[in-house]
């Protein structure tokens, strides 16, 4: 494949690098005094702009590259399952979102602490890790594919790792110092970036066909082979299927109540606000912005079908095909087909949409290691140190996971080619291991009066190994069968989660609940005067 891109395109890179390093340098001028502003600003971020952040974590390099390939190749039903988003959303808000505020948590972990524990606690917190390093390993993964094919023409695996660790450093570089307020004000811009590269992409493409829309409507809802390209709901009951009705009100809603309100990397951008009131409603604007978000990029994917698939409609003269070196078809039609200066801006819109999943990954995962693990080893041990200490830490934190992940980037290099997954289906099917065990142990703790430290450990160790044995080749492994049953993601969160919830409720209840301690954990001397201001 030779290299499409001009010096125009090359320009409008090189002011994005600039605007990156200079952002960086802003947004970094507000220096935390201490692990609370470090990781939460101290509840100061305005709920506009923490939506806008949740919108950006919750949409990645994977939804940037997977949604026009997820488009080009079926139809619109993944679009149908943030309706199961939506439900989730009014559940978090209403159920969990107070009982952070109220237990003045740093990360959502701690409040398993009031039920079972401080052993419940880390816990929750490594299998968050193990999880959250599967799930942002595959989206810088995603990106670096991205990255490489621009930079090197190809994507042999050493110039996919050279791209993963050029992604990394600017993650790392624009959240090392100022914390999650930098993490918040930069996904703004990068989320802006790669919404007006998509709506260019899509706007470019209509221009190219050369049919007014109710053509393009008719040879979407009537293709040359398979299915209408139109269809909305699946109702079809099919195991395989991730996107159908049935998926959608069960998995999707597990999937996006663990997202949204037990995933530190979410949960900790509405953490930032100042009351719960507005952080329930960040959370429900940022699902409601989802939706036309993705419909432009499976918008982009269905034109692209048209655009490779239809001559008729092409006038006859059909565009080069992509090749399996292209990695998606969007990818092929950026470095092929799109106009100069505009690839480039695409570009661009690929690693914003890298960068501000990223930077919440390395920012939250930190906030775990250091708040719930690292400092609870210095306690036990009888070490204090001031609050500037647990600053650096968090730094030295971020930087331990930018490493974490991308070792799992690479490995994802392997992995995906091997399950043969969609890119954005195999994005979602790596959140199910952290998130069956961790949905089991909550939905116990907050609907029974069941589970202990210990039954937490296996509930959480359950649910890791069931999604495990779910996967086709550990199926093929274990049977030996070369034709697996094929469970699609949303099925595995469901099985994973009740067998999780049935581990954890084998627990007796502790003699004597351990309370969560307002004026203890981080920042404990500023949470006592908050705690007298407001019983003045």
């Amino acid at each position: 494949m030779e290299l499409q891109f001009t010096g125009l395109d090359w320009g409008i890179f090189a002011l994005y690098l600039a605007i990156l390093a200079a952002s960086a340098w802003y947004f970094s001028q507000n220096r935390a005094k201490d692990s609370r502003d470090y990781f939460l600003a101290r509840n100061s971020m305005p709920m506009w702009m923490v939506a806008i952040s949740t919108l950006a974590t919750t949409q990645s390099a994977a939804t940037f590259l997977g949604g026009p390939d997820l488009g080009y190749r079926g139809d619109l039903t993944y679009l149908f399952t943030n309706v199961g988003a939506i439900i989730a959303a009014f559940i978090v808000a209403s159920v969990l979102i107070p009982k952070f505020y109220a237990n003045r948590v740093t990360t959502v972990y701690e409040l398993l602490q009031s039920r079972f524990g401080e052993k419940a606690k880390h816990r929750a917190g490594g299998i968050y890790l193990l999880g959250r390093v599967f799930a942002s390993g595959a989206r810088l993964y995603m990106a670096a594919i991205a990255v490489s094919m621009i930079l090197f023409n190809d994507i042999a695996a050493d110039h996919v790792i050279a791209a993963v660790v050029l992604l990394t450093a600017a993650g790392l570089l624009q959240t090392f110092i100022g914390g999650v307020r930098s993490v918040i004000q930069s996904d703004v811009l990068q989320c802006a970036v790669y919404v007006s590269a998509a709506l260019a992409v899509l706007a470019v493409l209509i221009t190219q066909i050369p049919a007014d829309f109710g053509q393009i409507f008719a040879a979407l809802g009537a293709p040359a082979e398979g299915p209408s390209k139109l269809t909305l709901i699946d109702t079809s009951w099919d195991l395989s299927d991730p996107f159908n009705l049935w998926a959608t009100l069960t998995g999707f809603v597990l999937l996006n109540i663990a997202a949204f309100g037990l995933d530190q990397d979410v949960t900790q951008r509405v953490l930032t606000c100042k009351t719960p009131r507005e952080g329930a409603r960040a959370v429900l604007f940022s699902v409601v912005m989802v939706i036309p978000v993705m419909a432009v990029f499976m918008g982009i994917g269905l034109l692209l079908h048209i655009f490779y698939q239809n001559p008729s409609l092409m006038g006859g003269d059909p565009a080069s095909m992509p090749t399996g070196g292209d990695v998606t078809v969007f990818m092929h039609y950026v470095l092929h087909e799109m106009p100069a200066g505009l690839r480039g801006l695409v570009t661009i819109g690929v690693i914003a949409a890298a960068l501000s999943t990223l930077n919440s990954s390395l920012n939250s995962m930190a906030s775990v290691l250091i708040e719930d693990l690292y400092r609870h080893r210095l306690q036990q041990r009888g070490i204090e140190r001031n609050a500037q200490h647990f600053v650096v830490a968090g730094r030295w934190g971020m930087t331990l996971v930018a490493a974490a992940l991308g070792l799992m980037a690479v490995l994802c290099f392997y992995w995906q080619q091997i399950s043969d997954l969609p890119l954005i289906t195999f994005a979602l099917s790596v959140m199910v291991f952290a998130y069956s065990g961790l949905l089991g142990v909550f939905f116990t703790a907050l609907f029974t009066g069941r589970g202990n430290a210990t039954s937490v450990g296996w509930a959480l160790a359950a649910g890791f190994t069931v999604t495990l044995l779910q996967q086709p080749w550990m199926i093929t492994m274990v049977t030996g069968t070369s034709e697996p049953p094929i469970i699609a993601f949303p099925w595995q969160l469901c099985l994973g989660t009740l067998v999780s919830f049935a581990v954890c409720n084998l627990g007796s209840p502790a003699a004597a609940p351990i309370e969560v301690d307002d004026t203890t954990g981080p920042s404990g001397t500023e949470n006592k005067e908050l705690n007298a201001a407001h019983s003045k």
